[in-house]
């Protein structure tokens, strides 16, 4: 029992201090990951180094995944530069074991490890921003080490007491006992690089024979993809599509591990021994675990295109078009800077159909009803996932400039959902409307629709040539025209050239139109400021010629 209990916290301190070194390092770098990202993806083999330099540095392919959704999301990646990214953070994996070897067996744990949790926990508590975040990180490197020391005990014991080796099986089966108990692992504690410290330091313990934690190395490759398969429950097609590369590959890879696990064995002690490094049980492992893996990056490069092709056929949203987001993705919650591009897409897409349904309402052939309801009900869902995914994101650790936004982006939405509301009001009136013969109240009238598309026109921040001052200008000719159509339907009423009831209808449609543009005008204003937030930082990280588009869709 006091081994099991050991067993068990050792894994959690070993989990914890995972948790806190990841978050930390991701706060404390800021935006480097997203520079990083942006920059340095201009081809496949590209975004092969940075995802596994990122993921080298935090320690966490999952961060890496999920930026990389909000990068192919944002139109700043394409689905063959996240791929890369892909390929390189399975390849950064491998770091977690390197430093085990080469740190963890190699020092005295305890004098390590409890420097680093005291002096992180001191950072964190004084500190501010960045250096809190720093001290989160060293913390969660003390802990980690600690979880390691205390597995290596633990199997250090266990070796001597449970003859496991007599246990195993030989040949293909104990290859999939084992393969099994790496995935099993893996999927219990939702992270590989857990679940080979485990086994590396089962082996090391004399617990596990070399094949069969080699095999085990496999399935904790394999149960990687659970974790990534859980993220994309209900996200956007590019989601799926990048988790769907992410377990092509380690499934495929697995199969091919497996079947060569004698060769690629004989092989890494072979390699080891002839460079020189210390033998052992935890270094055949770590380099065995990075065989695998660039043996998979060798394997899948000269495939990608096909693999695109092949994600883009069979992983299709049927439902890309209809009333759902199509960058809301819970994924990127973990990344603040990528939650704010994609909601600003999402308002982007909002107010592109609302001011369709504006124009449609003011057009002088009659609007069409039924698909004015079917835009409101896409404005109105779309809107109500734009609320939900904000409460969602002020949950999170936001930086200042992005919890100063977010209030805007609510405000945006609103100001579109009236728009659309509106929008809907006045096609619904003129049907009910009495035609007015009487020359003059046309002129105006039809002057008044023609300022008012004007000002739809040049109401759109995301045109390159959008100016604050031309929506502006555009309000106060259509405010002219407003009251010069009310002069005139208040004469026409008074003289008795149209009936009274007629005039007051027609007073109440050009007052609903008018609210209308003044909503329009000011989504557009405040989306225009939020746009040049998101548009400074994509120009600082905007990855070379090559890249995906990354202008905003209407």
């Amino acid at each position: 029992m006091n081994q099991i209990g050991a067993f068990v916290g050792g894994v959690g301190l070993f989990l914890l201090g995972m948790r806190l070194m990841t978050a930390g390092l991701r706060m404390a770098a800021g935006d480097a990951l997203r520079h990083i990202l942006g920059q340095w993806t201009h081809t496949t083999r590209r975004g092969l180094f940075a995802g596994f330099l990122i993921t080298a540095l935090v320690q966490s392919s999952g961060a890496v995944t999920v930026a990389t959704i909000g990068f192919v999301n944002a139109g700043l990646l394409t689905l063959a530069q996240s791929i890369g990214v892909i390929y390189g953070s399975n390849v950064g994996t491998t770091m977690t074991g390197w430093l085990v070897v080469l740190v963890g067996f190699q020092v005295d744990i305890q004098a390590l490890s409890l420097p680093f949790v005291g002096v992180g926990a001191a950072l964190n508590l004084l500190g501010r921003g960045r250096s809190a975040a720093l001290g989160e990180a060293l913390a969660g490197f003390g802990l980690f080490f600690l979880g390691i020391g205390v597995l290596k005990d633990t199997f250090g014991g266990l070796g001597q007491a449970v003859p496991i080796q007599e246990l195993t099986h030989s040949g293909i089966l104990g290859t999939l006992v084992f393969v099994g108990i790496g995935f099993v692992l893996t999927m219990l504690t939702q992270s590989s690089s857990a679940a080979l410290i485990v086994v590396l330091t089962a082996a090391a313990g004399g617990l596990v024979p070399l094949q069969a934690a080699a095999a085990a190395v496999i399935g904790a490759n394999v149960g990687t993809t659970s974790t990534a398969a859980l993220a994309v429950i209900g996200a956007t097609a590019n989601a799926k599509r990048v988790a769907a590369a992410h377990v092509t590959f380690n499934v495929v890879l697995a199969a091919v591990a497996a079947i060569l696990l004698p060769v690629l064995l004989a092989a890494v002690v072979a390699a080891v021994q002839a460079v020189g490094l210390e033998p052992g049980p935890a270094t055949y492992l770590a380099v065995f675990h990075t065989t695998v893996k660039l043996l998979g990056v060798a394997l899948f490069l000269p495939l990608t295109p096909r693999l695109v092709r092949w994600l883009e056929g069979h992983f299709q949203d049927p439902v890309e078009d209809v009333p759902r987001p199509h960058y809301l993705d819970k994924n990127v919650l973990a990344t603040p800077v990528l939650a704010i591009d994609a909601l600003a897409l999402e308002l982007a897409r909002i107010g592109g159909v609302a001011r369709t349904m504006a124009r449609e309402a003011l057009s002088t052939e009659g609007a069409d009803n039924r698909q004015l309801e079917l835009d409101y009900q896409t404005v109105k869902t779309l809107v109500r996932a734009v609320e939900e995914f904000c409460t969602s994101l002020q949950k999170t650790e936001l930086p200042a400039d992005i919890a100063e936004i977010l209030p805007n982006m609510l405000r945006i939405a609103r100001y579109y959902h009236n728009v659309a509301d509106m929008a809907l009001k006045v096609a619904q009136m003129q049907e009910a409307l009495e035609p007015i013969e009487d020359p003059a109240l046309a002129e105006v009238r039809a002057r008044f629709r023609g300022d008012a598309v004007r000002l739809l026109a040049v109401a759109d921040p995301l045109k390159p040539d959008y100016q604050e001052s031309a929506s502006e200008a555009g309000l106060q000719v259509m405010e002219g025209d407003y009251q010069a159509v009310k002069a005139q339907l208040l004469r026409a009423g008074a003289e008795g050239r149209i009936k009274v009831r007629q005039m007051v209808s027609y007073l109440d449609e050009h007052s609903i139109m008018r609210r209308m543009l003044e909503q329009t005008a000011k989504g557009a204003q405040y989306l225009g400021q939020v746009w040049t937030v998101v548009a400074r930082y994509r120009h600082e990280n905007q990855p070379e010629a090559g890249a995906a588009n990354g202008a905003m869709p209407n």
